[in-house]
């Protein structure tokens, strides 16, 4: 009898056949020793090639140190442009052509402007100084015009009771009693009025000058000097402020 064909399509021919799985199935210590192995291997490439990057960063810091020799084209060019050997290159400001020389000039207006005010501010403090001395002298004129007139009219009532005179000739020749009282008193107010205006005006006259001189010394001198001033006198808290007014414009 012959032997029957074994049909391939069969599931008898699929189960008779060897499970082969393709590769070989490893060991779990086998496969974390090769894993390890691996991260090694990647962790060796990059630090070669991070040692190359700062080998290659200390060679160019190197270089850029080192100047450049006349030997170098383009340092002698640069030198036939106008470079010189340590000069930095580019722009040294952020300003325009011609605004320094604004700038400088416009710093001059404004210290002339200044001075111009103090002048004017002077000349209008003198002008003060002169209509309070003028006023001043008019009221001690008056007054001293009505001390004289008292001073007669008592000598006038005086001489008049001498001579059994009751009744003056015209009413201002006497004084009126009220005004007799007054008149004595404004006799001592008199000297004391003119010795308070008196040192009034020196007062005035001395903080002027100490105003004038501590300003024209603001456009010399450095603000140490003026700190110095401070130290050895007493100024005002308003002359105080133009002085440092003075020394920011003066420092444009």
């Amino acid at each position: 009898m012959e032997e029957e064909e074994e049909d391939y399509m069969s599931d008898a021919f699929i189960n008779s056949l060897q499970d082969v799985r393709p590769g070989m199935s490893m060991p779990r210590r086998v496969k974390e020793c090769y894993e390890k192995e691996e991260k090694h291997k990647e962790a060796n490439i990059k630090n070669r090639q991070q040692k190359l990057k700062d080998v290659e960063k200390e060679k160019r810091d190197t270089k850029l140190n080192e100047a450049l020799g006349n030997e170098n084209k383009g340092f002698a060019l640069l030198q036939k442009m106008g470079y010189k050997k340590g000069q930095a290159l580019g722009k040294k400001g952020r300003s325009g052509i011609g605004h320094e020389e604004m700038k400088k000039r416009k710093a001059e207006e404004n210290l002339e402007s200044y001075r111009r005010k103090i002048q004017m501010r002077k000349h209008d403090e003198e002008q003060a100084a002169d209509d309070f001395r003028m006023r001043m002298k008019s009221k001690r004129e008056e007054i001293r015009l009505k001390a004289d007139l008292s001073k007669s009219q008592r000598a006038c009532m005086l001489l008049d009771g001498q001579k059994s005179i009751s009744t003056p000739r015209e009413a201002w020749y006497w004084p009126k009693m009220n005004e007799q009282e007054a008149d004595e008193e404004a006799d001592e107010e008199t000297e004391e009025d003119e010795d308070l205006v008196e040192e009034e005006l020196s007062m005035m006259k001395t903080w002027n000058r100490t105003a004038q001189g501590i300003l024209q010394k603001i456009t010399t001198d450095h603000e140490s000097t003026i700190i110095e001033i401070f130290g050895k006198c007493i100024i005002p808290g308003l002359l105080r402020a133009k002085i440092l007014t003075a020394i920011n414009i003066a420092h444009i």
